[in-house]
């Protein structure tokens, strides 16, 4: 017997399509560490946002779901929390872009991530993905309608796994690289500041519209 319902696996592709290719914090992160010039920022931001999504598995397998449904509160602290992390992502993003001066960027723009970039890009992606309110919605909502009782759980998780991080690989990469390739047009500072404000207005505004329905469900 195949490990998944084949009919419900390819609606979950269908699914899965859709939201890998939708805007959301962790493609506006992409593009954001695209615009660095660097692919291999790009790759290490796609492990820390991949990694952070097999944790989500492993906890789902584990009953993450059961007690999201036992303690809601739970799932709303976890999406105020997401939030907040998206306002101090999107606030940093903005007072970035005001402190670039009025001047060509150095050449060094592009040079080799500098010891500790990777790590702290890996870091970002890891946390972007595992406070991600559109994760949350994926395991509490989207996921579950997929998965059939009659089968063996780890499998069907093991499946669902492999193709939603296997999906998000290749559109997060995607994101990052067309970044690095239009990084070149945004060595004008007024370029990438005009970028990096708008890109940063977009993270707090979803953040903004994420603690709003947070709270709204606290009251």
């Amino acid at each position: 017997m195949s490990p998944v319902d084949p009919a419900k696996y390819t609606a979950f592709l269908a699914a899965m399509a859709l939201m890998a290719i939708s805007p959301g914090p962790a493609n506006l992160f992409f593009i954001r560490t695209g615009l660095s010039g660097k692919k291999r920022n790009v790759f290490a931001g796609v492990l820390g946002v991949n990694s952070a999504t097999l944790v989500w598995f492993v906890a789902a397998a584990l009953g993450l779901q059961a007690l999201m449904i036992a303690l809601p509160v739970a799932f709303t602290v976890m999406t105020l929390v997401g939030g907040l992390y998206l306002v101090w992502l999107g606030g940093s993003t903005i007072r970035h872009a005001l402190k670039l001066e009025n001047e060509r960027i150095d050449p060094q723009f592009m040079a080799p991530a500098a010891p500790g970039t990777l790590t702290r890009t890996l870091r970002e992606g890891f946390m972007v993905q595992m406070l991600n309110p559109k994760v949350l919605l994926f395991f509490s909502v989207v996921l579950p309608p997929f998965l059939d009782i009659a089968r063996p759980m780890p499998a069907q998780m093991s499946v669902f796994a492999a193709t939603a991080i296997g999906m998000d690989v290749i559109s997060m990469t995607s994101y990052g690289l067309l970044a690095v390739t239009l990084s070149h047009l945004l060595q004008q500072p007024r370029h990438r500041r005009t970028f990096d404000i708008a890109a940063g207005s977009v993270l707090v505004l979803i953040a903004v519209m994420i603690l709003w329905h947070g709270l709204q469900d606290l009251i």
